[in-house]
């Protein structure tokens, strides 16, 4: 082969790895686009602020939905009413990055009126009465009737609640109807059903589904319905989510068949989304 014929293959040689290399280069950029939308889907996450009462029913609940989306949940707690600094409400203004809240639906209003939810995506999940539980072992408390659980409010040496929803409800409206506002004031403290467990409160006062499995507690029962008050819990994407599909996945599993299951498990009642 003479030189002439020589340089022409190493030519055509050149033009071939040159071609080779452009299209890999024009390929990669799709290749790794398709690539970095994959693993956005594997490693979404959202931040989740839900109050107390359906605390119990959403840790059965978000490894099932993990397992079945990949998509990681940030679970923060938080009350749904209140002046605390860890309300929802007030975590929300402080600037916390929250996708989805659940809360009460009192709570809810507030912040849909506020413009801090994405209008429309809120649904509620379930209801639940107020019951009434005592430390494991100890005596279990009368409260059949309204002057039973009257009565057996004024003999307790102390009594805790939430400073949230159903808490506001019992200091503004239930005490006072008993007439017992003034005998309830001093030893009544918001620290909740944990309050009992260890042994700093005789009697915790709250949801059912933030009594019923509450470790070193015993439930004793639900107030009399004259005087119940029912929670109605509810979720919803916060305005300004990074991640709306998967908030909106997350709505739609809060409200199937498996999560109904895991809603009566824990003492509540599922209820329609609107």
């Amino acid at each position: 082969m003479n030189k002439r014929g020589h340089a022409s293959i190493q030519s055509l040689f050149l033009i071939a790895v040159v071609a080779a290399g452009l299209a890999v280069s024009v390929a990669s950029p799709a290749r790794a686009q398709g690539q970095t939308e994959s693993q956005r889907q594997t490693r979404a996450q959202l931040k989740v602020i839900t109050s107390g009462g359906f605390a119990a029913a959403f840790q059965q609940l978000q490894p099932e939905f993990e397992k079945a989306t990949g998509i990681k949940l940030t679970v923060t707690r938080g009350a749904s009413q209140g002046s605390g600094p860890d309300t929802i409400g007030a975590q929300l203004g402080r600037g916390f990055p929250a996708d989805v809240v659940i809360m009460s639906r009192e709570g809810l209003d507030d912040l849909i009126a506020e413009k801090r939810i994405v209008a429309g995506s809120d649904i509620n999940l379930g209801q639940t009465p107020l019951g009434l539980a005592v430390r494991a072992g100890a005596p279990k408390p009368d409260i059949r009737t309204v002057e039973a659980f009257r009565q057996t409010m004024l003999r307790a040496k102390s009594v805790t609640f939430p400073g949230s929803t159903t808490g506001i409800y019992m200091v503004k409206k239930l005490f006072p109807q008993l007439g017992i506002a003034n005998e309830m004031a001093p030893k009544t403290t918001s620290t909740g059903v944990a309050a009992v467990a260890k042994g700093d409160a005789e009697i915790a006062v709250q949801p059912v589904s933030e009594l019923l499995h509450a470790p070193g507690t015993e439930f004793v029962g639900t107030i009399p319905k004259e005087i119940q008050y029912v929670s109605v819990f509810s979720a919803a994407m916060v305005a300004g989510s990074k991640e709306p599909k998967a908030a909106k996945e997350l709505l739609d599993f809060l409200t199937s068949e498996k999560a109904k299951r895991a809603i009566k498990a824990t003492g509540m009642e599922p209820v329609k989304p609107r």
